[in-house]
């Protein structure tokens, strides 16, 4: 009795009869928005309706095959790269590092071919470093007879230092700079000097063509390589770099050899690079002992987290507060993993899923940079009679370094979306529009014309459908089959 009550309530209030169905089709393509609908209706003829009938197929095939396709290339991911000059009263002047080709002084070491043997495992951190066997058993008596020696306190003590003696000549915009000005920072050349560390003056230049002049002395007298380790040049290296930064020597350094003026004309370059999956950053990722992100920053943390996990020990070399490796753990555990961080690909550099990404921001110092002999024959004379050195000297020792802006003003490199989510939206309601006359609206249309039939279909499955067996009543089996059959044979 409920289920022939819901039938009948079904059929007088939900399911019109087929004259009314059929009027609300007619109604729905004559007053529809999208364009061309109205003519497939009955009241025209069979060749108008079959013309239209194509016409709009078509047109929504079209369609269709427009929108898809931008649909696949949003997923696609795709960029385009601006370039914008920025020009400005006043720039920030970049970080430089300087370091001496020569790391030790000649007079405190004892044997060469050692300290920079354990110095080449210090920097194997830093950079890729195979040594030698042959000189494997000369390290292994050095080490277990100077148990206590320290590396770092060595090469802080004995390295190259900036003082009065080597740093002949500082100015900066027409002001004086001293050694006090630069600060000490280990890299794989030893001791270097860094001038603007960490920004801490904010130092700016407003004009072009003046910025740092610097005239240095390497004193190849005091300072000496081993030749047979293949170090034989003498001049000083220096790196041009962003005050948050740590200087990077690989693939970045400048040499100036002694005895030459070079002049450097640097540029800023800002970088701006897209989130994944547009681009390779990710911009969640923070460094524990940089200020910004960086590539080679992210680096060495990843190479100090590795290495004080497997040794229990943290170089002096990399970012952190671990306890410091002394020299045998240099020898026998640090040197073997950076080996194994290497050959692994423990800590890779690049795309988004390595484990150092590309920043979402960096700022970059291109340089050119030019040479010319240093001093002509007075300016010789001048420099032997104040340093009371002879000519010679001055040609094979003194270094001239000058930085400055090429001009005031800054590249901007930004990485953009291609297409945007608006602009997705934009190119299908253009598609709908071009070949439909459709929008949001006739969207809704639609949508309300589909779900109504769909109901509908649905009342008349419902309406339609035979009744289930009682299975658990037997006393009453043979009516619920007679029942049964009475509602087949009304179906």
């Amino acid at each position: 009795g409920i289920l022939e009550k819901i039938r009948l309530c079904l059929i007088k209030k939900l399911l019109p009869d087929w004259e009314d169905r059929r009027k609300y089709h007619e109604e729905f393509a004559s007053s529809t928005s999208f364009h061309g609908v109205h003519n497939i209706v009955p009241r025209q003829s069979k060749a108008r309706r079959a013309l239209w009938l194509l016409v709009v197929a078509g047109c929504l095939a079209t369609a269709a095959w427009q929108i898809c396709s931008r649909f696949i290339y949003y997923f696609s991911w795709p960029t385009t790269t601006t370039m914008v000059v920025q020009y400005v009263e006043k720039v920030k002047f970049p970080a430089v590092t300087f370091c001496n080709l020569n790391r030790f002084q000649a007079h405190a070491v004892s044997n060469l071919k050692v300290i920079f043997l354990i110095w080449n495992i210090v920097s194997a951190v830093l950079q890729k470093f195979a040594m030698e066997d042959k000189y494997s058993q000369e390290l292994n008596d050095f080490l277990l007879g100077n148990q206590n020696f320290s590396i770092k306190d060595f090469t802080r003590k004995n390295g190259f230092y900036l003082n009065s003696s080597t740093l002949l000549e500082c100015d900066f915009f027409g002001k004086p700079c001293y050694p006090q000005d630069f600060e000490h920072v280990f890299t794989e050349y030893g001791n270097c000097f860094t001038f603007n560390h960490n920004d801490l003056s904010a130092r700016r230049v407003s004009l072009s063509g003046r910025g740092l002049h610097l005239l240095f002395d390497v004193q190849q007298d005091k300072f000496t390589d081993e030749p047979t380790l293949g170090y034989t040049d003498a001049g000083i290296t220096f790196v041009v770099h962003s005050p948050q930064e740590l200087p990077r020597f690989d693939g970045l350094g400048l040499l100036t050899p002694v005895g030459t003026h070079a002049q450097v004309a640097i540029r800023q370059l800002k970088s701006i690079i897209q989130e994944y999956p547009w681009g390779e950053c990710k911009p969640d990722i923070k460094l524990q002992y940089h200020k910004i992100y960086s590539t080679n920053g992210c680096l060495l943390e990843c190479k100090a987290r590795y290495i004080q996990d497997w040794c229990g020990c943290l170089p002096f070399i990399l970012p952190g507060n671990g306890t410091e490796c002394d020299l045998l753990k240099f020898y026998k555990c640090v040197y073997p993993a950076v080996y194994n961080i290497e050959i692994k690909g423990l800590c890779t550099v690049g795309t988004h899923n390595s484990t150092c990404p590309a920043p979402c921001e960096e700022t970059d110092y291109p340089t050119t940079v030019t040479y010319s002999n240093f001093g002509g024959e007075k300016a010789i004379k001048y420099f032997s009679a104040k340093l009371k050195k002879s000519s010679e000297y001055i040609r094979q020792n003194l270094v001239r370094i000058e930085i400055k802006y090429h001009d005031l003003s800054y590249k901007i490199t930004q990485q953009q979306k291609a297409l945007t989510i608006s602009e997705l939206l934009a190119d299908v309601g253009g598609q709908l529009g071009l070949f439909c006359g459709a929008s949001m609206i006739t969207i809704i249309e639609l949508l309300e014309y589909i779900f109504t039939n769909f109901c509908w279909m649905c009342i008349f499955l419902l309406l339609k459908a035979p009744e289930m067996p009682q299975w658990n009543n037997p006393s009453q089996n043979q009516p619920a089959q007679k029942g049964k059959k009475r509602g087949i044979q009304e179906c």
